[in-house]
């Protein structure tokens, strides 16, 4: 997929107004691009920077022909934008990334299958359509295991745990997903959490940054490090993993994936995400090019900038009341503090976050 860049001066636009489409604005300004944002609400971190915002049901079909119209691109901020909605705006403006990549993230069954199909491992799991079918799975993964629903599920909501056999029906009470189904995923005993994070031009080039170890706090993301503490060897198996999956999903833009990893130093992969990532947001100070930069980059058909970083990094997100510590972070030397512009506090949600710098370490791996 090739063609012309869009130069300086053109719109793009962004479905979805949170803090990914606020930081994506800001870096597309730096380069002398518009942003329009296309979200629910006027108050929303995106719409508060950008250029202009529609405010609209991601199912109004009027409003998103008119956005159509006004801009020159579109690309997302979150996947879980109607599929339907982003085949529609396609048949008047390049979408980056397209319904296909959006539609593999959007339902947990098809997005497992995607990654095994790729020849890219995963727990152990099983599609359960009914509640009938709880058993077949169980047999198939064994317990203890994690039921989540298909669809809508983040940061640890709508899925429960089965630590036995007889745990499996409440489990599906709790979470209830009977409209999409649900998939039952085998729990692995992993020694951490990482991610890699991929960016994929319109001419096939790919670029990515070295992989990151996470650590969560209620299922939300707490804390980034940078780069994983892992031996080189599988930081680049790690890449090579987002690599292939991002050409397989033929993606043009980011492409977050998520990974477990285990004792022996084997990956298996846990999600996937088509959009700047949470994990990625120490790229905005200790990185040649940020995410949000390199996005922009990949969806108006410009060179991918390096991905190589000049420090090592902490990244932490606060949460709730963290963000109330704001004056002592401006104080703290070396702290880069980002705030997302949202008014109300309630607990985990994400304010904001601080990068800290540290020295770099090799920058090869």
């Amino acid at each position: 997929m090739t063609g012309p860049a869009l130069a300086p001066g053109a719109t793009i636009g962004i479905i979805g107004g949170g803090q990914l489409g606020r930081m994506t604005a800001l870096a597309a300004a730096r380069l002398g691009y518009r942003c329009h944002v296309f979200c629910q609400s006027s108050d929303e971190p995106a719409a508060q920077v950008a250029a202009a915002a529609t405010i609209a049901r991601f199912d109004d079909k009027a409003a998103l022909d008119r956005f159509a119209r006004a801009v020159d691109v579109v690309t997302v901020e979150f996947e879980n934008v109607p599929a339907a909605a982003l085949r529609r705006l396609a048949r008047r403006v390049p979408t980056r990334p397209d319904a296909l990549a959006l539609s593999v993230a959007q339902d947990r069954a098809v997005e497992k299958s995607f990654i095994n199909d790729a020849g890219v491992a995963t727990a152990s799991w099983a599609a359960v359509p009914r509640r009938g079918d709880l058993a077949a799975a169980l047999a198939k993964t064994g317990a203890p295991a994690i039921l989540k629903t298909n669809r809508l599920g983040y940061d640890g909501k709508w899925q429960a745990r089965v630590d036995r056999v007889g745990d499996a029906g409440a489990a599906w009470e709790a979470i209830r997903p009977d409209r999409h189904g649900a998939i039952l995923e085998r729990r692995v005993a992993f020694a951490s959490e990482a991610s890699v994070i991929v960016a994929r031009g319109t001419d096939g080039r790919t670029a990515s940054w070295v992989p990151v170890e996470n650590h969560h706090l209620d299922h939300v993301l707490s804390r980034t490090i940078v780069p994983a503490p892992l031996p080189a060897a599988v930081r680049r198996r790690a890449t090579r993993i987002g690599e292939r999956l991002a050409t397989a999903l033929d993606l043009v833009g980011l492409l977050a994936v998520e990974l477990f990893v285990m004792p022996s130093g084997r990956l298996l992969v846990n999600e996937l995400a088509p959009r700047p990532h949470n994990s990625g947001h120490w790229t905005i100070d200790a990185a040649a090019t940020s995410q949000f930069e390199q996005l922009v980059r990949a969806v108006c058909g410009l060179p991918l900038g390096s991905t190589d970083r000049h420090a090592d990094a902490v990244m932490d997100n606060l949460l709730g009341d963290d963000v109330r510590a704001w004056l002592d972070l401006l104080a703290e030397p070396g702290a880069r503090l980002h705030l997302y512009g949202k008014d109300k506090i309630r607990p985990v949600r994400k304010m904001g976050h601080v990068t800290r710098l540290l020295p770099l370490t090799d920058n090869r791996a």
